[in-house]
Formats: C-alpha cells, structure tokens, sequence
C-alpha cells in the first residue's frame, strides 16, 4: 500500500497545480478548525506534509493563502448557481439554486464557513471578495427576472439579493439541526416559500393571446 504520511508525501516532487491544491486543503482543514488568526503556516505546512519555504513559494504569506480559498469557494458557488440558471423551467431554477447552497454549506471541509462566517469580513481584500460573490449570484438571477418580467434592473438585483441572503441562512440553519430536518425537507420548503414571493411577480409573455405567469410557481 501507497504511504500517505506526511513525511513520504514530504518526500514526493508533484507538479505545481497539484501542491498548490495540496496546500489549499490543508489550509483548509486549518483555517477552518482554528480561524484565520490563530492559523500559523507552520501548522498549514506540518498538515501537507512540506517544508514553509515550499508553502512560502507558492503563497507568499498567510492573506493570500487565505484569499485564494475563498476564490477557488466562491467560484464552486458561483458555478453551481449558474448551472441552475441554465436550467429553463422556472420552478427548477429555484429549486436547484436553493439546493445548491444546501449542499455547499453540507460539503465536506466546511468551506462555507470561509465565506458565510468568516472571522476576517472585516479584511478590506476579503470583504471585497464576500461582497461581490453575493452581487454576483444576485446579478446573474435579476438577467431571469428582468428578462421574463416588467421589473427594473435594481428591483431585480434587490429580489436577487434577497433570494441569496435567504437560501444562505436557512442553509446554515438546516446545518446546525440536520440531524432532526433533512435537506430534502428543508431545502422543499424554503424553495416553495421562495417561489410564492417571486409569485409576486408576474411573467410578461410575448404575444396576446399568452397568459402571464409568475417567475416562481406557486405549485409545491
């Protein structure tokens, strides 16, 4: 059988994409257990198996390993909510971006909670990143609702807002009692609560004689 342990791994020459992912995920696992300010990169080193002047060769110091985490984790999210904007039906739609932070807040590594509940939201850098990955998935869902609705373009991103702000905290919610809710039950529910609001909001269809529809279904 193959040694995994730190010391053979310590050993090994791997290209650089595959230590740089190598030392994300250890990062990961630290960052995560310790937060960003008692992490030590002796410990992010120690925990993939490398010296620090191989993690300091590819991170040049603690903020930007952290800073690269959240990219590559917001871009996992991003990524899933497009995918469910891809989708055509509108009841799908919904129901699969819910979903989707559901199951990026139940991943294993917990990487929400370098996004969700960071302890360095203040970090002018990291802020930054927080900020636009919420924008950025309200962006991409007010280009649906503008585009089948009468809705302005900062009404849209307003509702867009609120749908991200409202499936990230009954996702975190359901995280903490899983083992009394399921993710089914709880994503169902929030996804049907999220399609009565946007009810409100009624399709405009091209042509006459086309019955308007709301963006979100009303149906269970």
């Amino acid at each position: 059988m193959p040694d995994d342990s730190p010391a053979a791994v310590r050993g090994q020459r791997l290209p650089r994409s595959e230590r740089r992912a190598q030392l994300l995920d250890a990062a990961l696992g630290v960052f995560v257990e310790n937060g960003y300010h008692s992490a030590a990169m002796d410990d992010i080193a120690a925990r993939a198996g490398v010296s620090k002047p191989v993690l300091y060769q590819h991170f040049p110091g603690k903020l930007e390993l952290y800073l690269a985490l959240i990219d590559q984790h917001t871009g996992e999210l991003e990524q899933l909510v497009r995918d469910a904007l891809a989708l055509e039906d509108n009841k799908a739609r919904i129901n699969t971006m819910t979903r989707a932070y559901f199951d990026f807040v139940g991943q294993e590594g917990a990487a929400f909670r370098l996004i969700f509940e960071s302890d360095l939201a203040n970090e002018p850098e990291v802020r930054k990143r927080l900020d636009q990955i919420d924008l950025t998935c309200a962006e991409a869902m007010a280009e649906i609702i503008t585009s089948e609705t009468s809705m302005e373009q900062e009404e849209a991103v307003l509702v867009g807002v609120a749908f991200v702000g409202m499936a990230q905290t009954a996702a975190r919610h359901w995280l903490t009692h899983e083992a009394t809710l399921s993710e089914d039950t709880a994503v169902r529910v929030t996804a049907a609560l999220i399609r009565r609001g946007f009810g409100a909001f009624p399709s405009v269809r091209s042509g006459a004689d086309k019955p308007k529809e709301s963006v979100g279904t009303t149906a269970g």
